[in-house]
């Protein structure tokens, strides 16, 4: 472990595939207020203005709250229809990016999801979702 991962002792390491595995690794952790998703921003996540460009903020959002619906769809295949993203301060390189959200409502396939991405406990970001619940694989 190196000297900046010490706050992530408590943490579960996802080595997931996909678009995610390319910006990851995601870390997970449950609480008593629920499950947290985190990354921690590195060069690769930089824009040319040197903080962590909009899209990956958003990418981790995206997925961290697509991980809140499945999970509460009962671990089937879901996608987000809809992604409505607010910024509020920059992200530096370094830093560990935090999200915490919650399921607000379920519509027969739809999940309406919210979150927020915090650093250091101060918030920099948060998402609305729609997610839309897909038939199990068979």
């Amino acid at each position: 472990m190196t000297s900046s991962d010490h706050d992530l002792q408590d943490w579960t390491r996802h080595d997931l595939g996909g678009f995610t595995g390319h910006v990851g690794p995601l870390y997970t952790r449950m609480t008593d207020a629920g499950r947290l998703y985190a990354m921690r921003a590195d060069a690769r996540h930089l824009n040319l203005a040197g903080i962590v460009h909009g899209g990956m903020i958003a990418t981790l959002l995206d997925q961290s709250l697509s991980a809140m619906a499945w999970d509460q769809a009962g671990r089937v295949p879901c996608v987000s229809v809809q992604l409505d993203t607010q910024f509020f301060a920059p992200v530096r390189e370094g830093s560990l990016m935090v999200v915490q959200g919650r399921v607000k409502h379920r519509a027969s396939s739809l999940m309406f999801v919210t979150g927020e991405l915090s650093v250091d406990g101060k918030p920099c970001a948060s998402a609305e979702a729609i997610i839309k619940i897909l038939a199990p694989r068979t």
